[in-house]
């Protein structure tokens, strides 16, 4: 982690959450007290059959038959407990078939032990109010009344089969409303709880996320933002911060000692009140930044956010707006510059087929001539610049594409002794190009090579290379030649607008042909060659880059 990690104090960003566990799952913990019970119902039944003590108020009518029922009972309640914890299972199946099993064992228990109507049916009480919780109000009601048929049994059963006849008929009927009432009112508590869990829930999520979202924005906003105390300890601090701070230790958070001059300003502002706009540079190498502070709370000093403007990035917008300006301006110039200059030019050439012209006065027509079409080709590369197409791009082969691109360039030019060859790699190279930019592109640095790329009195070798930088890409389209090179001086320079070093050139060649090509999602830079000449080198955007969702078309 870096050190404005350690400076944040932040946790890993975590990816938001969006789902929520079901209230069964949230309620392992309630259904494993629920299962504890039942174990300690079941321990009670087992005591009471196999106790020692005479018991005045309980008879076992049916030894047997009390003991293998309670023994079962407590098996089943050690299996419920131990398993109570398992999230493969379906709680609600098994809450309802461990009711079942309570009913049928208090209903069994109530035949063999006589004496116990009034024990056994509270406790199960309980058992049917848990279970109301989860299960759906059908299963609810449904459970309860078949726990009332298991404990009015008894009473209807003759004295030879278990039955009890000092028991009253009515008792087990108002345990059997009480079933009923607690099984209804349990459930809907249950449903109100579950509700009242998942909003709590829900809520949590949506507390997290935001929070976590609000985390990510303030670790990837432009301007640093830091927290502060009355102590000048940095609490908080921002990616952008960290970075306009010099990048400090993470254990160095004494403001004082990472940014001297914003520790004097802010104990500046928080005696007077006043900010200081004016841009310093904190740390030597940095960006100057504008600090702006503000209290966390009003009226408080504790804690102060200090926002760090970089005044790079105002100066870039400032310069993108100059230019996107200059640009609109050079345009409507070079349009209204096109009448006079065409009127200019067509002067000169009918000035130039009089008879009665002297060889002074051709030269300086002739003058006027190159300097009106050096003039028109800047207006007409200004203008092609500002009204540039949108880029259309296709998925080329590279091989194909410089074959053709020869053949069409050596047919609309007649280059003389000058060689003009194409190289293309071993197989096909498909990337994705604006076919219209990138023609103009390399048929501008082919007809740059063949005019400058050369040695004095010898013959332009040019040669357009396609292939890939490595087996994995990608693909380059390089305009080679064998000319004197460029040096390193000028060729820092060659793609700015306007520059140029040959007598009749615009110095926007070069400039546009950069421009489009990163309209196509290229780049375009000169390489020197060893041994002497130049290469331009096109590195142009895979095939893969292209959007699945895009219908494009293929260019062979």
């Amino acid at each position: 982690m870096s050190a404005a990690g350690h400076l944040q104090n932040e946790p890993a960003p975590r990816g938001p959450r969006t789902g929520m566990n079901s209230p069964l799952e949230a309620s392992t913990r309630e259904i494993y007290f629920f299962n504890l019970y039942r174990l300690f119902e079941a321990a009670i039944y087992t005591g009471l059959v196999f106790s020692p003590l005479t018991m005045d108020w309980i008879t076992l009518s049916y030894p047997r038959l009390g003991q293998i029922c309670a023994i079962g009972y407590l098996a089943f309640a050690i299996v419920m407990l131990v398993f109570s914890g398992m999230s493969n299972l379906r709680p609600r199946s098994v809450i309802a078939v461990a009711l079942l099993v309570d009913v049928i064992v208090a209903s069994v228990l109530l035949i063999a032990l006589t004496g116990s109507h009034t024990a056994i049916p509270i406790m199960l009480l309980v058992n049917i109010g848990g279970a109301a919780l989860w299960l759906s109000l059908e299963y609810a009601i449904g459970l309860a009344m078949l726990g009332t048929v298991g404990i009015c049994l008894p009473a209807f059963l003759p004295d030879d089969l278990g039955g009890d006849p000092a028991s009253s008929s009515s008792q087990p009927l108002l345990y059997g409303v009480a079933y009923l009432a607690v099984a209804t009112i349990c459930h809907f508590l249950g449903r109100h709880m579950r509700a009242t869990e998942a909003l709590a829930e829900q809520r949590g999520v949506d507390l997290l996320n935001l929070e976590q979202i609000n985390d990510l924005i303030i670790r990837r906003m432009k301007t640093g933002v830091l927290l502060v105390d009355d102590n000048n300890h940095i609490l908080r601090i921002n990616e952008s911060a960290w970075h306009l701070l010099g990048t400090p230790p993470a254990d160095q958070r004494d403001l004082g000692a990472v940014a001297p001059e914003l520790s004097r300003r802010i104990y500046h502002w928080r005696s007077s009140g006043k900010n200081d706009q004016t841009s310093v540079e904190l740390v030597p190498d940095v960006p100057s930044v504008i600090p702006r502070f503000t209290r966390l709370a009003p009226n408080d000093d504790r804690l102060v956010l200090i926002f760090l403007d970089d005044t790079s990035l105002f100066s870039r917008r400032a310069e993108e707006l100059t230019l996107t300006s200059l640009g609109r301006l050079s345009a409507s110039i070079a349009h209204e510059i096109r009448n006079p200059l065409a009127a200019i030019s067509y002067s000169a050439q009918l000035l130039q087929e009089s008879p009665r012209l002297g060889e002074e006065d051709k030269r300086l027509v002739e003058i006027v001539n190159n300097h009106c079409k050096r003039a028109n080709d800047v207006v007409e590369n200004i203008l092609q610049l500002s009204r540039r197409e949108r880029s259309r791009p296709e998925i080329i082969d590279v091989n194909g594409w410089a074959r053709r691109f020869i053949e069409e360039f050596l047919e609309c030019n007649d280059i003389g002794n000058d060689q003009l060859v194409a190289i293309p790699h071993n197989g096909r190279v498909e990337v994705m190009a604006d076919p219209q930019h990138l023609h103009q592109v390399v048929w501008n640095l082919v007809q740059n090579a063949l005019r400058y790329g050369r040695e004095p009195g010898m013959p332009a070798r040019v040669a357009l290379v396609a292939r890939m930088a490595t087996e994995r890409g990608p693909a380059l389209l390089e305009v080679t030649d064998r000319g004197p090179g460029i040096p390193p001086k000028v060729a820092a320079q060659i793609f700015e607008p306007f520059y140029t070093t040959h007598e009749f050139g615009t110095g926007l060649g070069l400039y546009l042909a950069r421009q489009m090509a990163e309209a196509c999602q290229a780049t375009l830079e000169y390489v020197a060659i060893a041994g002497g000449g130049a290469c331009f080198r096109l590195t142009l955007a895979p095939a893969t880059t292209l959007m699945s969702n895009l219908p494009m078309a293929r260019s062979g």
